[in-house]
């Protein structure tokens, strides 16, 4: 035994392992001597060397790995930012293996977190794995920009990234000039920029002053077609306003599948989409329902709402109020309830609230598959899974969405 407290295939803090398998967050499992050994950007059937580094006891973390048997299904990363940068954690795997590992990390999560044993197939949507992100947080220090590198919040300057639309990395090379301009304020820490494909909104997202009116004049001087509204963001049928501050999917690929893999062919007297945000999934079930009853706290996300169901002349009923509730509201159960909460999942309110008025189907969407696992377990009380599907909406990187879908028992 050394000075780490390990024996067998370590040596003065080193150690050879196999990995068993990927885990959510990024990062590759191996055992040894009992404790698990977590490393970054390596594949299961790999054998690594790391350098071990305990984090509590019955688990340590491998670094400074070297690769002494590849795995198949390694291909070599496209971006030379990666390892560096946060925003990626799977460039290093071919995208048949991101696909299936993310799937296999669901099945698991579900069983272990949740006791939820689904045995059944589950299904697959993916789509372009490069150039797909809609959506970018930039950083900006001492006149550069870029993202956060890995582990940490110090900047990792890019010039490019693979992972955004067109729109977007041409948006990137304009403000990495624009960043060392005097007219750039030296006090924004952090802009997020969305498009449509033909225009970019700018959100203020991190300042240390107030940012002034002029700095979005002086966008203008370089970055064309810059909305100082909101956007308008095409999909499907529908034409959906959003404006700063409203959420709306990053994948611009797969928006139109995501609604269609929810909605289905369900329809029915009433539904009720919580969490509804700009109305991705309310519109669609207005549709097909009599009563869509539209739930949304967000008060950026709310007008955008009304407006995008005023537009399509749509009866959705619109309430500005928590998810939890406005469940307290219902009597009667609907024939469906669409939930895509934010990552910390829909809580005990909701879910007890859920189980309370009992509707006949639910499509859960999630972002979180441990957050998934736990609400899953509690309505599986009074449901069955009828439907699990992972949507990859985050290529090259360990997120990814969950569809579930729960029929009455």
């Amino acid at each position: 035994m050394n000075e780490n407290g390990l024996t067998d295939g370590a040596d003065a803090g080193g150690a050879t392992v196999n990995i068993e398998k990927l885990v959510y967050g990024g990062e590759g499992l191996a055992r040894l001597n009992g404790q698990v050994v977590l490393a970054p950007f390596v594949l299961p059937g790999e054998r690594v060397s790391v350098r071990i580094e305990r984090v509590n006891t019955g688990l340590l973390r491998g670094s400074d790995q070297q690769i002494l048997q590849p795995s198949p299904d390694r291909v070599e990363p496209r971006c030379e930012y990666f390892g560096t940068c946060g925003g990626c954690h799977y460039q290093h795997a071919s995208y048949e293996l991101q696909v299936a590992q993310k799937c296999s990390i669901l099945r698991e999560t579900l069983q272990r977190l949740g006791g939820v044993s689904y045995e059944g197939e589950i299904g697959t949507i993916s789509g372009e794995p490069w150039f797909y992100r809609n959506r970018i947080q930039l950083h900006f220090a001492e006149k550069r920009s870029g993202f956060h590198r890995a582990g940490s919040h110090e900047l990792c300057a890019i010039d490019h990234c693979y992972i955004s639309s067109p729109a977007l990395v041409a948006v990137i090379a304009k403000i990495n000039e624009a960043v060392s301009r005097p007219e750039w304020p030296a006090f924004l820490r952090s802009l997020e920029v969305f498009t449509n494909g033909t225009q970019v909104q700018l959100n203020i997202v991190d300042t240390t002053r107030p940012v002034a009116a002029r700095f979005f004049d002086f966008c203008d001087t370089f970055l064309p077609n810059v909305a100082r509204g909101p956007l308008i963001y095409p999909s499907g049928d529908f034409n959906f306003r959003i404006s700063r501050g409203s959420f709306f999917q990053v994948n611009r690929f797969l928006i139109e599948a995501l609604m269609n893999e929810v909605i289905r062919n369900d329809e029915g007297s009433t539904a009720i989409d919580l969490y509804a945000g700009v109305g991705l999934f309310s519109l669609p079930l207005a549709r097909r329902f009599r009563d869509v009853y539209a739930v949304e706290r967000g008060a950026s996300g709310f007008r955008d709402l009304e407006a995008n169901a005023d537009e399509h002349d749509l009866p959705v009923q619109a309430r500005k109020l928590p998810a939890e509730d406005f469940l307290r509201t219902v009597e009667q159960p609907p024939d469906l309830v669409v939930a895509d909460p934010p990552r910390a999942g829909l809580g005990r309110e909701a879910t007890n609230e859920l189980l309370r008025i009992r509707p006949r189907n639910i499509a859960l969407v999630s972002c979180d598959p441990s957050t998934l696992a736990r609400d899953v377990k509690k309505l599986l009380a009074h449901y069955r899974i009828e439907r699990l599907t992972m949507v990859d909406l985050f290529p090259q990187t360990y997120h990814f969405e969950a569809v579930v879908h729960l029929a009455r028992m």
